[in-house]
């Protein structure tokens, strides 16, 4: 059986306060959830345990998520050696991006493919984290690699995802993932 890790997390800062989206290492990781196809459970990390949250994905034989390449993974080598390079990945953004030519949101495909919207935005949980609320970012996390899961296995069931486009229609994208 395939070990899949479906993946996401939540930062310490925003973008606009660590100089901008060149310095995303420098954002800090405010907590992370994966959800784990060898034990079907969630796991959930913070900076206290993020030597774990890296094994646990060098441990998948598949990395699955939305933006892991450019952000995810970015904010994880502040705090490894590892390059992390190698990691089986499908960032399902990187995908998206290149079949449209331009990025959408998670938010937008879920929405489209699935009726589902997410709870809340990384921006949100910023400022939970700052207010102690860690279970509440947690759980916004968790919400998200849900939401992830659901879009990534209904893509690879259909062979495409959906989104609205600019006038609000919603268009289908094919995925081979």
């Amino acid at each position: 059986m395939t070990r899949i890790v479906y993946f996401d997390l939540e930062t310490q800062k925003l973008a606009e306060e660590v100089g901008g989206w060149h310095n995303i290492r420098r954002m800090g990781l405010a907590a992370a959830v994966i959800y784990s196809t060898a034990d079907e459970q969630y796991h959930d990390y913070t900076e206290e345990n993020v030597e774990e949250l890296i094994a646990a994905l060098r441990a998948a034989d598949l990395v699955v998520g939305f933006n892991l390449l450019r952000f995810d993974y970015e904010v994880l080598r502040a705090y490894t050696d590892d390059p992390l390079d190698d990691l089986p990945t499908v960032d399902m953004l990187v995908h998206l991006t290149r079949a449209l030519g331009h990025r959408v949101s998670l938010d937008q495909v879920a929405s489209a493919t699935l009726g589902e919207t997410k709870s809340a935005d990384g921006v949100q949980a910023v400022y939970w984290y700052r207010q102690g609320l860690i279970e509440k970012v947690l759980d916004y996390c968790r919400q998200d690699v849900a939401v992830t899961k659901a879009v990534y296995e209904f893509g690879k069931t259909h062979g495409y995802v959906r989104f609205r486009d600019r006038r609000w229609r919603i268009r289908r994208v094919p995925v081979r993932w």
